[in-house]
């Protein structure tokens, strides 16, 4: 009898500690439920007020406004137009584990558990409401999926709650104050309603977000973009020297480099869409819609782009050929003049519809050259990751003092008064591209056999053009390479060296000369503050 006691004993120890376990782990599943009741809920409810303010979209963005400029730049070089993927992926998983702590929180203390959750909504609310676009109402969705989650961490957690004095197996069915009995089946049907409530939910508003969407997406379908007035030269045979592995001359739009701060791409309707300039110097504001763009004189441009973000041989840079307005005749049209011709703003602030701020020399845009409002991108209208309705485009500064994609606003001013996004997180005021070259092919720790091996690339020095380019090998002799030809000083041109390569490990390096003469300068510098410098090189293993 007492060995039947003592295994019954044991038994019934063994029986409590794996019900305990289960306790624990569905606790942390009840945080993960409530948590997943939180955002299907706040997807439900930005859809009524915009896909901008979701809690995940709200924390990402002020992460992001928020990131050292080189944690941003370590996050483009390592991800590249992925990096968004990622940490939209890491605020998801940070929320799973704080989700699961909280649960287990409220497994011992109830009230206080429940409690925490809506502090994490205020946060998601206080992210939302104070970015740069942000409203008030932008707040709602994190406040309203914070209480949701609260209310069904609690239910769930009542179900795992035993009441007090119920008999317990592990005592032979005398009373057992410790929860070590708890309503199973109770848990399964609360925990799958509430799951299968949030993502109702959620499936609701992702609904509404893509019927408003539609309306964006059938406004650009609606567009027919008209014959420019002054049509962009024919690209010269040449141009594209045809070397296999090198960046074609024009790329393509999928292909087109994408760097901003957009978790989600806006969609804006192009038949309500409006653009505002004012400011200081503006003697006649201006208030234009898209269709007031398609009735002024169109030009066609081919241009290429570059990301201050690009390192030595980096990937973000690509040419494309623009169709838009002179930005310089409508700031004309508002009484704006130049700085040299006694204008009192030198700084143009453009404003995204998601918040971006890019400030501009207003020397630059109106000195002659092509800085315009583009509306289209190779042949078609923009595609809306890159700025559908409208964008700004400048040859010769980098994106980020140039480069405003779904510009809604144009406010003159001074560099002294105000200072835009990037330049508040430390980036240059001023931007003009500097000279680069990248090789294309062979590409780096490649194998090629011995004998006559194409070295190809691109070079670029947008606004001056580029006059040469020279490679070498294992620091060697100079030797120049054939250039396609040229489609203007606003574009890049690719170039070819053959060489006589011979068996063993070698380094290759190239540089430019730019049309000034300025050749292309050696010294390592990274992309902080106003772009990067030196010779991009690679390493081949020649068989």
């Amino acid at each position: 009898m007492k060995a039947e006691r003592n295994d019954s004993q044991t038994h019934g120890s063994s029986g409590s500690r794996r019900s305990r376990w289960a306790r624990r782990a569905l606790a942390a599943l009840s945080g993960l439920v409530a948590a997943f009741s939180a955002l299907g809920v706040a997807e439900l409810v930005a859809a009524a007020v915009r896909p901008e303010a979701g809690p995940v979209t709200a924390v990402g963005g002020a992460v992001i406004d928020r990131t050292p400029p080189a944690v941003k730049d370590f996050a483009v070089r390592e991800f590249g137009t992925n990096d968004k993927l990622v940490l939209q992926l890491g605020i998801l998983l940070l929320l799973a584990v704080f989700a699961m702590a909280v649960g287990l929180l409220a497994l011992r203390h109830r009230r206080i558990g429940s409690a925490v959750v809506p502090v994490f909504g205020v946060l998601g609310a206080v992210a939302a409401a104070g970015r740069p676009e942000g409203q008030p109402l932008d707040a709602l969705p994190s406040l309203v999926g914070g209480l949701v989650a609260a209310g069904a961490l609690y239910v769930l957690i009542g179900r795992l709650t035993g009441p007090a004095g119920a008999p317990s197996p592990a005592a032979g069915g005398t009373a057992d104050r410790s929860p070590a009995v708890f309503d199973r089946r109770g848990f399964v049907i609360a925990a799958t309603a509430v799951a299968a409530a949030s993502a109702g939910a959620g499936a609701v508003g992702r609904k509404v977000t893509a019927s408003v969407q539609a309306g964006a997406a059938e406004s650009r379908r609606d567009i027919v973009l008209p014959a420019p007035g002054s049509a962009a030269p024919a690209v010269p045979r040449g141009a594209d020297l045809g070397v296999r592995g090198v960046s074609s001359f024009v790329t393509p739009n999928r292909s087109f480099y994408r760097v901003d701060t957009a978790l989600v791409v806006p969609r804006v309707d192009a038949g309500s869409w409006r653009l505002r300039i004012h400011g200081k110097g503006v003697t006649r504001p201006l208030t234009l819609s898209y269709r007031d763009l398609l009735r002024r004189e169109i030009v066609e441009r081919d241009i290429t782009l570059t990301c201050v973000s690009n390192e030595v041989g980096g990937p973000y840079v690509g040419n494309a050929r623009w169709i838009g307005v002179r930005l310089s005749d409508l700031l004309r049209e508002a009484g704006v003049r130049p700085p040299s011709d006694g204008g009192p703003a030198d700084q143009l602030v453009s404003r995204s519809v998601d918040g971006m701020t890019i400030g501009t020399p207003v020397e630059d845009v109106m000195d002659g050259r092509d800085a315009m409002l583009a509306l289209g991108m190779n042949g078609e209208p923009l595609p809306f990751d890159h700025g559908f309705p409208v964008r700004m485009v400048v040859p010769g500064l980098y994106g980020y003092v140039s480069a405003c994609k779904w510009i809604q606003d144009i406010e003159l001013t001074t560099f002294d008064a105000y200072d835009a996004y990037w330049v508040k997180r430390t980036w240059a005021r001023r931007a003009p591209i500097k000279t680069q070259s990248r090789i294309d092919t062979p590409r780096p720790f490649a194998s090629p056999s011995a004998g006559t091996v194409p070295v190809a690339g691109v070079a670029w020095a947008q606004h001056r053009g580029v006059s040469r380019v020279e490679v070498r090998v294992d620091g060697g002799d100079w030797h120049t390479a054939r250039l396609g030809a040229p489609a203007g000083r606003d574009t890049w041109r690719q170039w070819v060296w053959e060489w006589p390569a011979t068996s063993g490990s070698h380094t290759l390096e190239v540089r430019a000369t730019d049309g000034t003469g300025a050749t292309q300068t050696d010294a390592r510098v990274g992309t902080v503050p106003d772009g990067a410098t030196g010779w991009h090189s690679v390493v081949v293993d020649v068989s």
